[in-house]
């Protein structure tokens, strides 16, 4: 007997992460037919739970439909996460990942009980784009299932589908949402920003790496300047580290040490701005993982011009307009100095050049780089990014997918600091 081939399409989404939430799945034949759709609801979840459960729904509908039976069952999801895992390359930490993966285990088996095979293969965003409808129908509230099935299981449609679809009315039909372009113009690294959609904050509790480019984002240890509360900026007097900011910057390189070791990092660079704190900061952490440290000035601090080396509470007494558009208007420059918008402009080249590198890329850099970073990243307004804390030495994470995605893993991580040094 021929084996049966079959594609199950699996997504799910959470609109806040968590938010309210919802999965959605379908099941084809190796002609591309579509043999059966399932959506609902999740309540509150996070965007990992309802692509698990979706996972979950879609490897039962196969069960569901009799169709197991030797069948060659080629799961796709457009979560590296929940592939790498279901691989069993990477650990799950999550004890609600840990519960769902089992319950998707338990399918598996089961299919394989009935003399099928079941494969995960992870695929773009843009090639998952029906199931990423479905789960947009469950965070809707709609509940679908349909069965496209013919009674002689070849796999054709005789017009007798079953369709139960319900929403805030019995059996109301779903609109169909507009989908997220996956094509939009420029990604997270390019001229524009990734969508929403993409952007993922880890519940992981401790700090890992997953991603197929990880982006580790070390702020430098404190200087005099820093300790009295200065302007530091790029072009200015370029203090050195304190013996604090050593103590700092070497608990930090052992701290990166210790997060490269709990997953294979790939290749490993060490960046630092060239600035003089933060390259004392990047050749401790280079040292410490045994590579070259390299200078890129991208990643420098914003030019503060006539306001290098001031202290901050002189000038919020005295021009705390003018301190007030440095941080509100991103055209707004010091004389000698530099706009956000330039800085933007620069880190993001810097950025996409690490992340091109693949591998793991340590960053030794400054406050408002890492800032420039985030916002990008979360695609918040440049003075919001202000409320996002990144004290000195502190370890900020992020994980990039081959298909552009981001996962901001962890931000601020200051575990390795004496209290009081932070």
């Amino acid at each position: 007997m021929t084996a049966r081939r079959l594609v199950v399409e699996a997504d799910g989404g959470s609109r806040g992460n968590p938010g309210v939430a919802g999965y959605g799945a379908l099941v084809r034949d190796a002609d591309g037919r579509l043999l059966a759709e399932r959506a609902a609801p999740l309540g509150k979840a996070s965007n990992n739970v309802a692509e698990y459960t979706g996972l979950i729904e879609g490897l039962r509908a196969v069960l569901d439909l009799d169709l197991a039976e030797g069948a060659q069952v080629d799961v796709r999801l457009d979560s590296k996460l929940v592939v790498e895992q279901m691989a069993g390359r990477w650990k799950i930490k999550h004890e609600d990942m840990r519960r769902l993966a089992l319950q998707a285990r338990h399918l598996v088996d089961d299919i394989r009980a009935a003399g099928g095979a079941v494969g995960f293969t992870w695929i773009p965003r843009a090639q998952n784009a029906d199931a990423d409808a479905l789960s947009n129908d469950g965070m809707d509230g709609h509940t679908v299932r349909r069965d496209h099935l013919s009674t002689d299981r070849a796999g054709a449609d005789d017009g007798n589908a079953t369709a139960i679809t319900s929403g805030t009315g019995p059996t109301a039909a779903a609109p169909a949402p507009a989908p997220v372009a996956d094509d939009a113009p420029g990604t997270l690294f390019g001229d524009g920003r990734a969508p929403l959609a993409d952007v993922l904050v880890s519940d992981e509790t401790v700090p890992t790496l997953h991603g197929q480019t990880r982006l580790v984002l070390v702020r430098h240890g404190v200087t005099a300047f820093t300790e009295q509360h200065r302007m530091d900026g790029r072009g200015g007097a370029d203090p050195e580290l304190t013996a604090t900011g050593t103590e700092q910057a070497r608990a930090a390189a052992t701290a990166v040490r210790e997060l490269l070791g709990r997953s294979d990092p790939g290749p490993v660079s060490v960046l630092s701005s060239s600035l003089q704190r933060a390259r004392q900061t990047g050749r401790l952490i280079a040292d410490a993982l045994g590579v070259d440290l390299e200078e890129d000035p991208d990643w420098d601090e914003q030019g503060f011009g006539d306001w290098d080396g001031r202290a901050v509470p002189v000038l919020a007494a005295r021009y705390a307009a003018d301190l007030a558009l440095l941080r509100s208007d991103a055209d707004y420059a010091r004389p000698g100095g530099e706009s956000r918008n330039a800085l933007d402009a620069r880190v993001g080249e810097a950025l996409a050049r690490a992340v091109a590198r693949g591998g793991t890329v340590v960053v030794a850099t400054h406050r408002i780089p890492l800032m420039s970073v985030l916002a990008r990243l979360l695609d918040i307004p440049h003075d919001r990014a202000w409320s996002i804390a990144t004290a000195p030495a502190s370890l900020t994470a992020v994980e990039i997918w081959p298909d552009g995605g981001a996962q901001l893993a962890f931000v601020n991580d200051t575990h390795h600091l004496v209290p009081g040094t932070g």
